[in-house]
């Protein structure tokens, strides 16, 4: 063998040469480094590639989303091991009766309903038999503190109307403006939001209003599925308000993600994306935009179903996932949450809602209207013995009522620091 022909057989590229000299530990604070950072991408790469499935077509939101229309049978719902003979069940077997009608509610109802889409939407459509997919980039997941918990809530974020300690409710820096009822066996909620772009403070807190669908104790084995809008730049890279959904079942330890960030939701929908942009928002003395979620347990399959808006039906979750939401809900929470990491030592000025308080009333604060519970018959039912809850009334609250338009109602929010609220 000639002399450069052996120098090109043990020729080493620098990166080779480094991982040689790593593993042999000679180069040991920048290799250590080094190598982090390569497992780090490699572990994201692979992420990414489980959660991003092959797309029949790809839209380009204006918001700079992806969306990918995947094939409804190669949703991330079937990762799931339990779900891999699992026949999708195209429609609920039964609607909860006594739906609330719209078209009653009198007061400027051209300016409320019937206006939400997504911003996706002005750049094409998903075809029939895909689903929207918002494609999660490598930016996304390296905003989270680790791939295991990319789309993950923290542990206890969950408000605990009638915890005997109330330190606990404010340890993980979570802060809610609630109305929940309690004290039955319930199979569902709905109700109608107004939309709004909190202004967030720092990227690791976010503002969202939803509902709380909960079985079990505020314990390890908490379930919950929960659907809102929500503001929330560490999950998204931006502070566009988007649709969400959320469920675990075990008290956000292991089980559970937002939106389609793991296996479970099944979605049949080919219109509405998870953890999309909303459009319009609601404006402060200016048109309000709402939006309306119902979730409800179909009485003969046991699923969960969600719909949003009137029209769309969006999928559900198989009632496998959960234990005691397999049988019905203990408690059910509407409102609005808030992440206050304290920044400065003083109180986030993350908004809740409009960001304004509740006595400022429509058009200016948030509102939660026509508030029902599914009974065991599958009814809509208005909820008896309304209670509420708040951390710190003087930074966020919230105010009931009731009328023929709205049903029961409640305003809530508001502007977290102000003089009240150092």
């Amino acid at each position: 063998m000639g002399s450069s022909e052996h120098f090109r057989s043990v020729r080493v590229s620098g990166r080779g040469l480094a991982l040689v000299l790593c593993l042999l530990g000679l180069v040991s604070l920048t290799c250590a480094t080094r190598l982090s950072v390569s497992r780090q991408k490699l572990e994201v790469q692979k992420h990414l590639n489980r959660l991003n499935k092959a797309a029949v077509k790809s839209i380009e939101s204006p918001d700079g989303d992806i969306i990918d229309c995947v094939h409804i049978s190669n949703q991330p719902a079937f990762d799931h091991p339990f779900l891999k003979d699992h026949k999708i069940q195209m429609r609920p077997s039964y609607h909860p009766e006594g739906l609330f009608d719209e078209s009653k509610v009198s007061e400027k109802p051209k300016e409320r309903t019937n206006s939400i889409t997504q911003l996706w939407h002005q750049n094409g459509k998903c075809p029939e038999d895909t689903i929207p997919v918002r494609r999660t980039k490598e930016d996304d997941v390296l905003r989270a503190s680790s791939t295991k918990r990319y789309g993950k809530k923290r542990h206890r974020a969950i408000p605990q109307p009638r915890s005997p300690d109330p330190s606990l409710t404010t340890q993980s820096g979570h802060q809610h403006a609630i109305a929940y009822v309690e004290g039955d066996r319930y199979y569902g909620a709905k109700a109608t939001i107004n939309v709004w772009e909190p202004k967030i403070q720092q990227p690791n807190e976010f503002s969202l209003s939803q509902l709380w669908i909960l079985g079990g104790s505020f314990g390890e084995d908490l379930n919950s599925i929960e659907a809102g809008w929500q503001v929330s730049p560490d999950l998204y890279g931006d502070n566009n308000t988007r649709l969400f959904t959320y469920w675990t079942s075990d008290a956000y330890q292991a089980t559970g993600c937002y939106n389609l960030l793991c296996s479970g939701f099944i979605q049949i929908n080919s219109e509405i994306a998870m953890g999309a942009s909303i459009s319009p928002v609601s404006g402060f003395r200016n048109s309000q935009y709402d939006i309306s979620i119902l979730i409800w347990k179909d009485p003969k399959e046991g699923h969960w179903w969600m719909q949003f808006g009137n029209d769309y039906v969006l999928g559900y979750w198989p009632a496998f996932l959960f234990s005691y939401l397999a049988d019905s809900a203990s408690m059910i929470e509407w409102g609005g949450e808030v992440v206050n990491s304290e920044p400065d030592g003083e109180h986030t000025s993350t908004q809740m809602g409009s960001g304004r308080f509740p006595e400022e009333g429509f058009s200016k604060s948030s509102y939660f209207r026509n508030i029902q519970v599914v009974d065991s018959s599958n009814n809509l039912k208005a909820p008896k013995g309304i209670g509420t809850f708040t951390e710190q009334s003087n930074c966020y609250d919230v105010q009931t009522g009731s009328n023929g338009d709205w049903g029961h109602y409640f305003y809530y929010g508001g502007p977290g620091r102000n003089p009240n609220c150092p």
